[in-house]
């Protein structure tokens, strides 16, 4: 997770929170927590890179609505993270 920006890392806190979230459920959530507009040309390249690091997985929907599910790998990463946060912050 060393090689993630803070955006995808929240991105993916968010997937992990939620049950299948599709796109626009992730940039509501995100715009919620930034207090700011999200547009998709910067949420959408930012899930594929999650994707493409196989942090993520993405299914569909329907043929307009694309879903999004923590991997096992994400899992892990989260977790190698709250692990090595816990020894800064005490939680």
């Amino acid at each position: 997770m060393d090689d993630l920006t803070g955006f995808q890392r929240d991105l993916l806190y968010v997937i992990a929170g939620a049950d299948q979230p599709s796109g626009q459920d992730i940039k509501d959530e995100v715009e919620t927590y930034y207090s700011t507009e999200i547009n998709h040309g910067r949420l959408y390249p930012n899930l594929d890179t999650l994707v493409n690091k196989e942090l993520v997985e993405k299914g569909e929907l329907d043929r307009r609505t694309n879903y999004y599910a923590l991997a096992d790998k994400g899992d892990g990463a989260i977790q190698q993270r709250r692990e090595w946060e816990s020894q800064y912050v005490d939680v």
